[in-house]
């Protein structure tokens, strides 16, 4: 998801791009729209018109039963869409819907859902959506156009900050016909807005108030979804029930979705009694993230005898970027020799064989586990046009696919990989003297600060710590509480942090928050490292200006290949697949979705019982 509108690098994207942008500027709005039932965010929707259900559902699944969940923490709000307050699970979902809904065996494509039909031109300036006759609220009551005006003003001045942020992007909000609305995007405006528009959630006129809006509430509140909240208990439950006169239950969008009749959701304190809680059956799905619980912690009757069944499924979202992070705005972590150096020293071999049960992968790329990743792969001819303009940007091995980070022999000594890293650090202007790193010309010692706010990640950075010693080097591990660490954070006072950065199927503008110039030296900005370079600017504005998947994917691994070869980070670890536990009664489809399980299309195997 984008969070933030375009920034064209003329000097680097060169004059012809400049004249195509120009051009398309100038023809804005001019192109025809045709009412079409679905939309992608690059090329054509994969689903035709007439479609009847997603691939990753079961269209015939059953309909019936009661299935709890569990949820950690507590809730004191049924508005899940204002900052205020803690929101119960599952409001969002299953009560307020959207005009079109997400499919989730694309990238990012949406099809009509309260919207029959979506128009929007080619160069996205606007968007219109004809809502469908039939929609309705819980209590009866059509869903107008004039709903979707109100929910879009109330959102935009009372809602959370990222809608407060995307909708303020429009310049005019209308009613065109009957059923029909139109939004007008201003200059802040980018391609993803008509897709981010088809998501926004529509509220009723004749229920919300915006004098009240922004208040917490726990009475149950009106939508259009497939449920109606039953029962409440403060922050301990919240029981959902099927509304049988869902007037979209039988749309394609929603076929083989939303099949129990009542969905629970239980409230624990701690994650030990909550998982104690579903070896008892007390709820009936478990989602695994401890890989010494997944090795050896299923050795309970339920699982003995076949009632509860563990999975591994699969995922083609990217695994996101896990890694020790550093500020190269210390003069320490400026010289990339160092950088590198110190990435030869994380034994990732020996931490995944003691410390996870071998069960992790090395991350090789910042988007890793799905199709954008460059590891592994040779850049195409259109990325080496991307990248033409920055010869020393990429490194060899990287731009030919050939690149992976350092492999050790698991033992725990590492002699080879501490070879290379004394003869970097030498380059680099250090030497050891006495057993202690130092810098040739000053004497100054090699020393340095990691800053960690989580006991859980003591045990890793403290022998990332101790593997340093043997190189001579003084970094010492500092625990601080989380105020502090987040202050530290935003104003970039550290040395080096673990950071992890979301990756999805559609990158877009927040990669300018994460490595662009501007967002270097911006506090609060998710650009840990301090990356400052031209190349990343060029590739970011090259994947937000593409217009076909194929030029997006080129882009996109033209990024990650420029991040790669500057060494930003010492990439960590992640999970090829998802981990869960089941109840054996809770049935789920054939097919994972490209974002993993779907619960919404799950269901009882044997309702009641």
């Amino acid at each position: 998801m984008r969070l933030y509108a375009p920034i064209y690098n003329w000097a680097s994207i060169g004059l012809k791009a400049f004249i195509c942008v120009a051009l398309v500027h100038s023809f804005a709005g001019r192109v025809n729209a045709e009412p079409a039932h679905g939309i992608a965010m690059h090329g054509a929707p994969m689903h035709q018109p007439g479609f009847t259900n997603f691939s990753y559902v079961n269209p015939d699944a059953p309909k019936g039963g009661t299935v709890t969940f569990a949820s950690l923490g507590s809730f004191d709000s049924l508005n899940p869409l204002i900052i205020k307050g803690v929101a119960a699970a599952g409001v969002r979902n299953y009560l307020f819907e959207s005009l079109m809904a997400r499919a989730y065996d694309e990238s990012f494509s949406l099809y009509g859902l309260l919207a029959e039909s979506v128009e929007t031109p080619d160069d996205r300036s606007w968007v219109a959506f004809t809502l469908r006759k039939e929609a309705r609220f819980s209590d009866g009551k059509p869903v107008t156009a004039e709903d979707v005006l109100f929910s879009h003003s109330l959102l935009r001045d009372k809602g959370r900050p990222n809608h407060r942020t995307y909708y303020s992007k429009i310049s005019k909000a209308e009613k065109t016909g009957p059923r029909t609305v139109k939004f007008t995007f201003n200059a802040d405006g980018d391609r993803e807005m008509p897709l981010i528009m088809g998501l926004m959630p529509i509220l009723p006129r004749h229920h919300f108030s915006r004098d009240t809006f922004e208040t917490t509430t726990l009475k149950p509140p009106i939508g259009s979804g497939p449920y109606r909240v039953h029962k409440v208990e403060a922050g301990k439950r919240i029981i959902y029930q099927r509304n049988n006169d869902y007037w979209g239950a039988n749309l394609a969008v929603n076929r083989g979705r939303f099949n129990f009749d009542e969905i629970q959701y239980d409230y624990y304190r701690d994650d030990d009694p909550m998982f104690q809680a579903f070896q008892k059956g007390l709820y009936q799905l478990w989602r695994e993230s401890d890989s010494a619980r997944w090795a050896r912690g299923y050795n309970f009757p339920a699982h003995g005898d076949g009632r509860v069944v563990k999975e591994a499924l699969p995922i083609s979202v990217p695994s996101g970027m896990s890694a020790l992070t550093f500020n190269t705005r210390r003069p320490l972590f400026s010289d990339i020799k160092v950088r590198k150096a110190l990435t030869l020293m994380l034994d990732f071999e020996w931490l995944n064989k003691n410390y996870y049960h071998g069960l992790y992968t090395r991350t090789q790329s910042f988007f890793d586990r799905s199709n954008l990743s460059s590891h592994g792969r040779a850049a195409d001819a259109r990325e080496r046009e991307l990248l033409a303009p920055f010869k020393k940007a990429v490194s060899p091995s990287v731009l030919d696919g050939t690149y992976k980070l350092p492999v050790s022999d698991g033992t725990g000594r590492n002699r080879n990989n501490r070879r290379k890293a004394l003869g970097l650090l030498k380059q680099a202007g250090y030497t050891l003297k006495d057993g202690k790193l130092v810098n040739s010309k000053t004497g100054a010692p090699f020393t340095f600060e990691i800053l960690a706010a989580s006991g859980g990640q003591k045990r890793l950075l403290l022998k990332f710590v101790d593997t340093l010693k043997s190189l001579g080097i003084d970094a010492r591990l500092r625990l601080v509480d989380s105020a502090q660490y987040q202050r530290r954070r935003q104003t970039f006072d550290y040395d080096m942090i673990q950071s992890f950065w979301y990756a999805s199927l559609s990158p877009g503008n927040e990669q300018l928050f994460r490595w662009s110039i501007k967002s270097a030296d911006s506090e609060g900005s998710f650009n840990y490292a301090g990356v400052k370079n031209p190349a990343v600017n060029a590739m970011i504005s090259a994947l937000l200006a593409a217009t076909t998947h194929e030029d997006f994917v080129s882009a996109v691994r033209a990024l990650d290949r420029v991040l790669l070869s500057g060494h930003y980070v010492i990439p960590l670890f992640h999970l090829k697949k998802q981990w869960i536990a089941r109840w054996k009664m809770l049935a789920h489809p054939a097919k994972t979705s490209l974002y993993g399980y779907r619960v919404d299309t799950w269901w009882i195997d044997r309702p009641g019982g």
